[in-house]
């Protein structure tokens, strides 16, 4: 982590997940590179619509309002635009009052390599493959997919996480893809005072909870859920494991393969992170969803 950041939760968004591009992407498209960013010139002073990690976004900055002293949010624009284009992007977080002033423009690149050095615990894009990157550096990211039924709760921020390849690691999912449902319930309850390893989010739970312990229990503005396929027996490790990295969830939801779409919608989470597509497809028929490119389901031929 830079020490300019201290102990900042640190997030890095792109251009096309906080505002909505497609209209200039399909100029992009259909007319090559010089027709796009003479658009973005053209209509530099007109402001982008939301896209799809603007609600969250603007959650996560209004908690520095919250808390006294220096801010505690950091949130960091990466962009495949060059810094000409990107003035528009520029122009809008000004007209929408977004407390946003770090950007890397990239003209055309991949910006995950920015990813360390600016210190990011959380990276989300609609780019698969820079999702692809990002978590090869050891960063937690994902690929962000709209709701398809917007109800944003205004008052709090709601995380909600998968457990096994997103919290934790995948190694007992290797178990369940290689050998089946039985043996990883009972390769899971023989092992339920071994803490599992970490995955790619527990980091950025690890600093959420530092954000959390900010405020106090009853005005806190942040809960966390972990949303698993998991039933008992296979529950009493996942406990354990966040009891040994002192890690607190403020709901866990135990659904024995039930579809999370509903409970979810329930909660009312603003972003559901996991590492199944079919689960993301499934969930972002209520909330927005992430999906986390990581572990034996993501594994390419």
């Amino acid at each position: 982590m830079p020490s300019g950041f201290g102990e900042k939760l640190v997030i890095a968004i792109s251009s096309r997940a906080l505002f909505n591009l497609d209209e200039s992407h399909r100029v992009f498209e259909s007319d090559g590179l010089g027709a796009y960013a003479q658009y973005q010139i053209e209509h530099e002073d007109e402001p982008l619509t939301p896209g799809d990690a603007f609600p969250m976004v603007k959650k996560l900055l209004r908690l520095n309002e919250s808390l006294e002293g220096d801010p505690r949010v950091e949130v960091i624009l990466l962009s495949r635009n060059s810094a000409d284009t990107g003035l528009r992007v520029f122009n809008s977080i000004e007209h929408y009052g977004l407390s946003i002033t770090r950007a890397a423009f990239c003209s055309g690149n991949s910006p995950y390599r920015y990813i360390s050095a600016f210190g990011c615990h959380l990276f989300l894009s609609t780019d698969g493959e820079d999702v692809r990157q990002a978590l090869n550096q050891g960063v937690a990211a994902a690929t962000l997919m709209a709701a398809k039924n917007k109800s944003e709760n205004e008052d709090e921020l709601r995380f909600a996480f998968d457990g096994d390849a997103v919290l934790f690691s995948d190694e007992a999912e290797q178990i369940f893809k290689s050998k089946g449902l039985n043996a990883f319930a009972e390769s899971e309850k023989a092992s339920a005072r071994t803490p599992l390893s970490g995955g790619p989010f527990k980091a950025f739970l690890s600093a959420l909870q530092g954000l959390q312990a900010e405020f106090s229990s009853e005005t806190c503005p942040i809960r966390t859920a972990l949303v698993t396929a998991r039933s008992a027996p296979a529950h009493e490790r996942v406990i354990r494991t966040l009891r040994a990295w002192n890690v607190r969830i403020d709901e866990s939801l135990f659904l024995g393969g039930l579809p999370k779409g509903e409970f979810l919608k329930a909660y009312g989470a603003d972003v559901f992170f996991d590492d199944q597509q079919q689960h993301v497809d499934s969930a972002s028929e209520h909330v927005a969803a992430g999906h986390v490119p990581h572990g034996i389901a993501n594994l390419r031929e």
